[in-house]
């Protein structure tokens, strides 16, 4: 079966195409752009008309990409900024016009199944327990489980939201990075108050902020998924990033190889909230994964076709 699977988040708007047969997968087309949709969100609780003009714009690119690939089932997902956002209509009713199908809104703990789906599919059974963490752009999801979830919960630190609402100037003064730092930890101990975050035996990260720390963290002159495709990262090489970005220029940061032009403004945020989740489940390390939530909706068509 070919499906499409799109992942609309605070930060950015990805499209994966993938053939998935008898449990094997096949990616076919794999995409993604900086929309910055949640642009304001946690400020304004509403979503900027340019964001969505922009978001829509890219929602129409992957309509015709999906229209030339022979797609059988579409889902498409919205997360963090969308469910803040209170003029969310307007973008809802923008997308099922391009794409014929009815957008989800879906609530943070199905989120966090579904990266816990994509993230684990290729890894030991004997690693687990895992504790899955998707750092995105307006919320962190912490998932526990072995086979299946077990816990989880979403928390509203993501790094748009963390950058709007602290970080806004690079590099960031010590009172911002430490107002953040305290928001963050909140953010964990809230989490921690429903997910066993320091049980797991293998600390799995995805997503953006998490591969582009793992591409610093591995040195890499520019940025190669396949490189960093279950990499380890030790925790002493995430903080060392961490502090790397915060003593950096904006413009030093976007010279960087590896670094999306989109993520610039917010890996100062996103690598601080990688490092204090390091720091509170004491983990010696983490596994970068490219596989996620995007890949976790094209698992789960598979499964609903059934």
């Amino acid at each position: 079966m070919r499906v499409a699977a799109i992942d609309c988040g605070t930060n950015s708007i990805r499209l994966l195409v993938a053939d998935i047969h008898d449990g094997s997968f096949k990616e076919v087309d794999r995409r993604m752009e900086v929309v910055r949709l949640g642009q304001g969100v946690d400020q304004n609780k509403a979503f900027d008309p340019a964001a969505i003009e922009r978001t829509l714009k890219v929602t129409q690119e992957y309509a015709a990409i999906i229209a030339s690939k022979g797609v059988e089932r579409v889902r498409f997902c919205a997360t963090s900024a969308t469910r803040d956002a209170t003029n969310r209509d307007l973008f809802i009713d923008g997308v099922r016009d391009i794409l014929g199908i009815e957008p989800e809104v879906i609530p943070g703990v199905e989120e966090a199944a579904l990266s816990f789906m994509g993230a684990t599919k290729e890894l030991q059974e004997a690693d687990g327990p895992f504790l899955v963490v998707d750092i995105g752009g307006g919320s962190t999801e912490f998932v526990l489980g072995r086979t299946r979830v077990e816990s989880a919960k979403s928390v509203n630190i993501g790094c748009v939201r963390m950058s709007e609402r602290h970080l806004n100037l690079q590099p960031p003064t010590a009172d911002a990075i430490a107002a953040a730092t305290s928001d963050i930890d909140a953010a964990i101990a809230s989490a921690a108050q429903d997910v066993a975050i320091t049980s797991a035996k293998t600390l799995v990260c995805v997503a953006g902020t998490a591969t582009t720390v793992a591409a610093a963290a591995l040195g890499l002159d520019e940025y190669d998924r396949y490189a960093i495709h279950l990499a380890y990262i030790p925790a002493a090489k995430v903080h060392e990033v961490a502090l790397m970005f915060q003593s950096m220029t904006r413009d030093e940061i976007a010279a960087l190889g590896y670094m999306h032009p989109g993520r610039v403004d917010v890996i100062t945020a996103g690598s601080l909230v990688l490092s204090r989740v390091l720091h509170a489940t004491g983990t010696a390390g983490f596994i970068a994964s490219e596989s996620d939530i995007l890949d976790g909706i094209a698992w789960g068509l598979s499964i609903d076709a059934r």
